[in-house]
């Protein structure tokens, strides 16, 4: 992800070279498609050297990593697991005995 102070720096060089394409222009002059593109094209190859130096700061995790955060996982799921089939078999038997109670449920 690109600083703020980077983001700042690119804003403020895309305001001045906007202002001085203006004052190049003329205040009812209709910009030049072709300094449309190449601005455009300017700004994607900036875009994509910001992803190329993203994408060198990503670690490969080693094979000890991955297995103990998949452990870590598959233990977790199960403990939900176990404890959203508490929850409902509660919820259940509650409903099931209220219904009984109100004449709802014929067993």
């Amino acid at each position: 992800m690109a600083t703020k102070a980077a983001m700042a720096n690119r804003e403020d060089e895309s305001n001045q070279k906007k202002a001085a394409l203006a004052k190049r222009q003329g205040p009812n002059a209709t910009p030049n498609p072709l300094e449309k593109v190449v601005a455009v094209w300017k700004e994607f190859s900036h875009f994509l050297g910001d992803v190329r130096g993203e994408m060198r700061k990503v670690v490969t995790p080693s094979r000890k990593e991955v297995e103990a955060t998949t452990t870590v996982v598959l233990v977790a799921v199960f403990i939900f697991g176990v404890f959203f089939f508490v929850v409902d078999w509660i919820f259940g038997a509650g409903l099931t005995a209220l219904l009984g109670r109100l004449g709802g449920v014929q067993q």
